[in-house]
């Protein structure tokens, strides 16, 4: 495949994860667009995104609330990933993502998630939860929302991913140049102990000549 060809065929394999896990979420934000909730539907319904995983929805006519526990297995991305969360709910406070949905961090578990399953509760990065109203699923709006949603977790992986990669890049040189200052302090220190004990010869033979003279 050409490059251009290549990501279609990746998108379309993409899309297939948005087709199979989104249908049930895109049913409810289709409702919520008409101000409804979709009959026989749970006030909490449990989507599986990823193995042993799942996000939360609580819909309503108004609004629908989507829960994500969030969950990593490396000591440093869950460290990463808590302090990338926290980052991103006060960035999404500013004023040029107004019409954006809410989003909340707590290292707790929200309300909306009472009653659930402790092993479903078991999120050792915290809890990030979106407030999506009607005008979030208008129209076309629809279906970025629904993928925006059904990508939010590998979305903070591919970042908490990219962070760490970056600061061991950034380790990676500042060792380097501590092993070249070292280099250098230790090529230098060589140096100048071979210019002291070459001084100190000359200054005994010196001596010694002077003595040889008498």
């Amino acid at each position: 495949y050409v490059p251009e060809q290549r990501n279609v065929v990746l998108t379309r394999i993409a899309s297939v994860r948005e087709v199979v896990l989104g249908a049930p979420l895109k049913l409810l934000l289709r409702h919520l667009a008409s101000k409804t909730v979709a009959p026989n539907v749970d006030k909490l319904v449990a989507l599986v995104h990823r193995p042993n995983e799942s996000f939360f929805l609580a819909p309503q006519a108004d609004k629908v609330t989507v829960v994500y526990p969030m969950r990593f297995q490396d000591s440093i991305d869950i460290v990463l990933a808590t302090s990338f969360l926290q980052e991103f709910v006060e960035a999404r406070r500013t004023a040029a993502l107004n019409n954006a949905p809410s989003c909340m961090w707590s290292p707790v578990p929200p309300l909306e998630l009472k009653g659930v399953n402790a092993d479903a509760l078991d999120a050792n990065a915290g809890f990030v939860t979106f407030v999506v109203f009607p005008r979030h699923v208008e129209g076309r709006k629809l279906d970025k929302t629904v993928w925006s949603l059904l990508t939010f977790h590998a979305y903070v992986s591919y970042h908490v991913k990219c962070s760490e990669g970056f600061m061991h890049t950034r380790m990676r040189r500042r060792v380097e140049s501590l092993i070249q200052a070292l280099d250098r302090a230790k090529s230098d220190a060589e140096k100048l102990k071979k210019l002291v004990h070459g001084g100190s010869f000359r200054r005994l033979s010196m001596k010694h000549e002077g003595n040889s003279n008498h």
